[in-house]
């Protein structure tokens, strides 16, 4: 059974085998009826270490890999702009 899936932008990924990846999402407020940008940093399992800065890749849930890590990547969507 798999997981939930989202999709987000590697904003870091300076540990082994670890990266971590921003989602963001868009709420109404509930009182104001203004749309609020929100985002969530999750910490991902790369076992192969082929995402970058600045990449746009979808993840999985499963089950706990450490105290922090229970998500793991599946495909790297885009390349991250180089510089």
């Amino acid at each position: 059974m798999a997981g939930r899936t989202l999709q987000g932008m590697v904003t870091s990924n300076s540990m082994n085998k670890t990266v971590v990846v921003t989602v963001g999402r868009r709420t109404k407020h509930p009182k104001y009826g203004k749309y609020v940008n929100l985002s969530s940093k999750y910490h991902v399992h790369d076992e192969k270490e082929v995402s970058k800065l600045g990449d746009v890749v979808t993840i999985q849930e499963c089950k706990p890999i450490s105290k922090t890590k229970s998500w793991k990547l599946i495909e790297v969507i885009r390349q991250g702009e180089k510089t």
